[in-house]
């Protein structure tokens, strides 16, 4: 066990098409730039530093497959806005993998994809 670490502070997403992913989570998220550089750009979303890095090390692998996505990323949001967000993502013409929902784990979600296939989730505690 780690005992030593205590939270995550650094979530990052392997990118195949830099300039793609650039401009999707920029367009989807208000989130202030922390960093960028021709291979990654880094947002500062809340406490986490949520990075997008381009593939380019040898153990990095391939990209993600749609029917097997690599990473899941929740963002949480107050109750109402689950569907209003649905509603941005639908108007943005985003994938949307599954509509607003009500979990029996006491969420409200919304699931939908980046353009590498990525499961990405809106979710409120209800």
């Amino acid at each position: 066990m780690l005992t030593a670490v205590q939270q995550l502070n650094y979530a990052i997403v392997l990118c195949d098409d830099m300039a793609r992913m650039k401009t999707f989570y920029r367009e989807l998220f208000a989130f202030p730039v922390d960093s960028e550089s021709e291979t990654s750009l880094a947002f500062r979303a809340g406490s986490v530093l949520l990075s997008l890095r381009q593939r380019t090390r040898n153990y990095d692998g391939q990209g993600v497959r749609p029917e097997l996505p690599g990473v899941q990323l929740a963002f949480l949001v107050a109750p109402a806005e689950v569907d209003q967000c649905y509603q941005q993502l639908v108007a943005q013409g985003v994938t949307i993998v599954d509509p607003p929902t009500d979990q029996p784990r006491g969420h409200r979600t919304v699931y939908f994809t980046d353009p590498e296939g990525n499961l990405l989730e809106v979710y409120a505690e209800i």
